[in-house]
Formats: structure tokens, sequence, C-alpha cells
């Protein structure tokens, strides 16, 4: 008895051994499936849902914007992704500006504006929105405002770097959301005039 004991034993041992490793093989293969698919920059962005994460603050807002804009400006987008990235910003976009910029125009101009910084070889390399302790904090004939600035740092072709600030004003909806009601370059920006 002793004898079939241990063949049972050592039959049983090869059986889990055998196990184990065809475990370990696919669990290895599922590994290196899952970091082949790595999302791109790009789909990262757009895998965000707006209708259930929308951004809880100001800069919250004006940070994902700069994420869609660094996808429209240093990647190298499909017309699908560029198509898809700017409904994602329009979701962003409060009511008035949505309606002074009807779907099919805005795409349009925002290709041509893509195309134009791309021709230029020019290139977000950072971009720096003000912490929200900065956020100015008004309203105005019953609507709640806020403004909040942000630094662009661009490179250009010819390595010359440039810095552009833009001060984006956000208007609170009726769901208590912040939405871009718009946005004009610092210098043109005068608080409390």
């Amino acid at each position: 008895m002793k004898k079939s004991t241990m063949r049972i034993a050592v039959i049983l041992i090869v059986v889990i051994f055998g196990l184990v490793g065809l475990y370990a093989f696919l669990m290895s293969r599922v590994r290196s499936e899952l970091a082949d698919a790595k999302m791109t920059t790009v789909q990262l962005v757009l895998s965000r849902d707006l209708d259930r994460d929308y951004p809880a603050t100001v800069k919250e807002v004006v940070k994902y914007y700069t994420e869609i804009e660094q996808c429209f400006y240093n990647e190298d987008c499909t017309d699908e992704e560029t198509e898809a990235l700017g409904i994602q910003a329009r979701k962003l976009y409060d009511q008035e500006l949505l309606a002074n910029n009807e779907m099919a125009a805005y795409l349009t101009k925002l290709k041509a504006e893509i195309k134009k910084f791309k021709d230029a070889k020019r290139r977000i390399s950072g971009i720096s929105v003000a912490s929200s302790t900065n956020v100015d904090f008004f309203s105005d004939n019953g609507f709640d405002f806020a403004r909040i600035y942000c630094g662009y740092t661009i490179r250009e072709s010819t390595g010359q770097v440039l810095t552009e600030g833009r001060v984006f004003l956000l208007r609170k909806d009726e769901d208590r959301h912040w939405k871009i009601y718009g946005w004009d370059a610092s210098d043109n920006v005068h608080v409390g005039e």
C-alpha cells in the first residue's frame, strides 16, 4: 500500500505543479495583453464621462478643458478624434457660448485653428491653471460667475518659448455646474473696471 500511496502523492504533486504553471502562464499572457492595450492620451481624455463625473470646481473645469486643448494641438488626432474632443469640450461650454457656436461651424473653425498651429510647428509645452484660492467669484444679473487665470507655455519650432495668459469666465448653470462662458487674453481683462 505504501507504494500506491507514494504514486498517488507523486501524481498529485505533478498535477498541482502543472496547474500552477498553467495559471502563471495564462496570467503573464493576460498581463502582456493589458500592457499592449494602453490608452493613448486622447483616449484617456475622451474616457471621462461628464454626465456622471462633471468637474466639481472652476479650476477642475478649466484644467480638463486644457487637457482637451493639449490633445488638439499636441497629438496627432484623426478627424474622428478631433470631432469627439470638440464634442467633449462643448460639454464644458455655457448655453450662451453654445448658442453662438453652431456645431458644424465650430468644428470647421477648430480644425482650421489646429492646422494653423501645427503648420507653424508650435507645441504647448506647459499649462498652469491658477490655484482655487485665486478664483475671482462674483454675481451679475442673478447669475454666479467666476474668473480664473491660465498660463500657457508654447514652444516654437525655432526653440523660442512664448508664454501666453488667458482668463476664463465661467457661469454656474441650473445644475450647479461651472460652465465656460468665454475667455480672453489676460492682457485684455481688467478685473474691477
